[in-house]
């Protein structure tokens, strides 16, 4: 088989998938732990620390293998139904090539060249200018990209835009985000409902206000402590589910760039493709976990501190330096065939214009000028009569 990118990075890619599904399952025992820290904290406010601790060990144990059918379940339904929750949210739909022959064939022809299996191809019926691949295996696989793009890149472009995403998916990028999701869905359902259940008890009173034992009582106290410690619990856990997103490194970007610059060898397509996508990619409905997929990933301000994607100036810089490209810098687009025909249609009219004139909507086609009717066909003006014609009476001058 042909290889392309690093294999380093590939391996790399295997292991960091193996390890998150891994760490899932750590920080959903941590979750479950903090829960039952909590709830005995809010039942036995007069236990001491370590009398808690050890409760919440024994409810974790108890507790254990629901959490874990309940995560496993929860990964199979986002490993069967993943494709179509994003297709719900970005409005994406299967394409053949009948629909689209063009970006069909592009795609086909990446493939072939390279032995690949031909992912499923999708448009999003939107404005924006981005792409993402999805799937977790080859059957799965899936690009996907927007109307707007469509339009706006000439074949060229449109063919680097297609190799980059099907670098993501040989690099194995694409199977790593969708676990990545898939953990910080988890992670905030059940955080999210440990503090829901954390809440309600306090506001109605706690979990049945149940006192210790004597002997359990000996420095007692430390229910506060133990709702302290269950509340860092929590938050740690639902910070290293943002952290392991953004944690992917942003290097994936630039090898899948150069990526598609050996699939098409033309460094230049996928320079214009950037600039021309820069700051057009924001997808209207897509949420930040799809964004996280897109080619481009816009980011301002602070919020570009926690991008997963490196700027379009650093990703054509690099092509520049490494792959001999040029970067004709920002490109302006011309707006949509309908917009321009609006603007068009919306231009200023001369007092000798065959459209009609503002304030004088009633005046008919044929009408306008300021020397009366102007002629309703569009043969030349020509007088009723001859000038030197003197059949009416008068003189003719001399």
């Amino acid at each position: 088989m042909a290889a392309y990118g690093l294999y380093t990075h590939i391996q790399s890619n295997r292991r960091r998938s193996v390890a998150l599904l891994i760490g899932l399952f750590f920080l959903v025992y941590v979750l479950v732990f903090a829960g039952a820290l909590l709830a005995e904290a809010m039942s036995i406010p007069d236990a001491p620390l370590d009398y808690l601790v050890q409760a919440a060990i024994h409810d974790l144990r108890i507790a254990a293998p629901v959490a874990t059918v309940g995560t496993i379940l929860w990964v199979l339904i986002a490993y069967k139904f993943h494709q179509r929750m994003i297709d719900a949210v970005t409005g994406a739909h299967q394409v053949t090539r009948a629909e689209e022959p063009r970006l069909y064939n592009l795609l086909e022809n990446l493939c072939i060249s390279r032995g690949i299996t031909m992912p499923t191809l999708r448009i999003a019926e939107d404005d924006a200018l981005n792409a993402f691949a999805t799937g977790l295996n080859e059957k799965q696989y899936s690009i996907t990209v927007t109307r707007g793009l469509l339009g706006a890149l000439d074949g060229a472009e449109m063919e680097a835009v297609l190799g980059h995403e099907l670098t993501h998916i040989r690099n194995g990028d694409v199977r790593m985000l969708v676990i990545a999701v898939v953990i910080a869905g988890v992670i905030s359902f059940f955080g999210e409902m440990v503090f829901r259940l954390f809440f309600q008890g306090a506001r109605f009173g706690g979990f049945g206000g149940r006192r210790s034992s004597d002997n359990d009582r000996k420095g007692g106290g430390g229910a506060a402590i133990a709702i302290v410690i269950a509340l860092v619990l929590i938050v740690v856990a639902w910070l290293l589910s943002i952290v392991i997103r953004f944690a992917l490194s942003r290097r994936r970007e630039y090898l899948a760039d150069a990526g598609a610059v050996e699939l098409t060898k033309n460094p230049d397509a996928m320079i214009s493709a950037l600039r021309k996508i820069e700051n057009r990619g924001e997808l209207a409905t897509a949420n930040s976990s799809v964004m996280e997929m897109c080619v481009d990933n816009p980011r301002q301000g602070f919020s570009d501190i926690f991008a997963t994607h490196p700027s379009v100036d650093a990703r054509v810089e690099a092509l520049v330096k490494f792959a001999g490209g040029h970067d004709p810098g920002p490109i302006a687009l011309e707006p949509p065939a309908d917009e321009q025909g609006q603007i068009e249609g919306e231009a200023p009219q001369g007092p000798w214009s065959t459209g009609p004139q503002p304030g004088n909507a009633a005046q008919a086609p044929g009408s306008q000028g300021p020397w009366g009717a102007a002629p309703a066909s569009d043969k030349p003006f020509l007088p009723n009569r001859s000038p030197l014609d003197d059949s009416s009476g008068g003189s003719t001058p001399r």
